[in-house]
Protein backbone atom coordinates (compact mmCIF):
# COMPACT_ATOMS: atom_id res chain seq x y z
CA UNK A 1 0.00 0.00 0.00
CA UNK A 2 2.76 2.78 0.49
CA UNK A 3 3.66 2.69 -2.77
CA UNK A 4 0.00 2.68 -4.35
CA UNK A 5 -0.57 6.04 -4.51
CA UNK A 6 1.14 9.16 -6.23
CA UNK A 7 0.42 11.10 -2.54
CA UNK A 8 2.22 14.50 -4.00
CA UNK A 9 5.67 12.50 -5.20
CA UNK A 10 5.61 15.16 -7.94
CA UNK A 11 7.72 18.02 -8.93
CA UNK A 12 4.48 20.56 -8.03
CA UNK A 13 4.27 19.29 -4.84
CA UNK A 14 7.82 19.39 -3.87
CA UNK A 15 8.49 22.88 -4.82
CA UNK A 16 5.09 24.19 -3.62
CA UNK A 17 6.07 22.63 0.11
CA UNK A 18 9.17 23.94 -0.16
CA UNK A 19 8.84 27.14 -0.87
CA UNK A 20 5.77 27.26 1.53
CA UNK A 21 8.19 25.80 4.20
CA UNK A 22 10.32 28.59 4.07
CA UNK A 23 7.47 31.00 4.69
CA UNK A 24 6.60 29.22 7.92
CA UNK A 25 10.64 29.39 8.70
CA UNK A 26 10.38 33.64 8.06
CA UNK A 27 7.36 33.50 9.83
CA UNK A 28 7.98 32.01 12.54
CA UNK A 29 11.55 33.98 13.17
CA UNK A 30 9.98 37.28 12.75
CA UNK A 31 6.90 36.46 14.70
CA UNK A 32 9.30 35.46 17.79
CA UNK A 33 11.39 38.95 16.92
CA UNK A 34 8.35 40.70 17.48
CA UNK A 35 8.55 41.81 13.87
CA UNK A 36 4.89 42.13 12.65
CA UNK A 37 6.44 43.51 8.95
CA UNK A 38 8.54 40.27 8.92
CA UNK A 39 5.89 37.81 9.73
CA UNK A 40 3.61 39.24 7.20
CA UNK A 41 6.08 38.86 4.46
CA UNK A 42 6.59 34.96 6.02
CA UNK A 43 2.61 34.47 4.99
CA UNK A 44 3.46 36.23 1.26
CA UNK A 45 6.11 33.40 0.64
CA UNK A 46 3.24 30.57 2.13
CA UNK A 47 0.45 32.03 -0.22
CA UNK A 48 3.48 32.28 -2.90
CA UNK A 49 3.75 28.04 -2.59
CA UNK A 50 0.54 27.28 -3.00
CA UNK A 51 0.31 29.50 -5.80
CA UNK A 52 3.39 28.03 -7.84
CA UNK A 53 2.69 24.75 -6.93
CA UNK A 54 -1.07 25.17 -8.50
CA UNK A 55 0.10 26.72 -11.51
CA UNK A 56 3.31 24.03 -11.89
CA UNK A 57 0.30 21.52 -11.54
CA UNK A 58 -2.02 22.78 -14.04
CA UNK A 59 0.90 22.55 -16.41
CA UNK A 60 1.45 19.70 -15.98
CA UNK A 61 4.13 19.22 -13.46
CA UNK A 62 1.49 17.57 -11.01
CA UNK A 63 -0.10 14.09 -10.17
CA UNK A 64 -2.14 12.74 -13.16
CA UNK A 65 -5.64 12.70 -12.58
CA UNK A 66 -6.76 9.13 -13.50
CA UNK A 67 -8.98 8.44 -16.50
CA UNK A 68 -12.42 7.12 -15.90
CA UNK A 69 -12.67 3.51 -17.14
CA UNK A 70 -15.40 2.88 -19.44
CA UNK A 71 -18.76 0.40 -18.14
CA UNK A 72 -17.71 -2.71 -20.05
CA UNK A 73 -21.78 -4.80 -20.75
CA UNK A 74 -22.01 -7.76 -19.17
CA UNK A 75 -23.45 -10.42 -21.80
Amino acid sequence: MAGSHGHGHTPAAWTGVIIAFIGFCVAGAFMVMANPLGFWAGMVIIAAGAVVGGAMSVAGLGQKRPQPQPAQAES
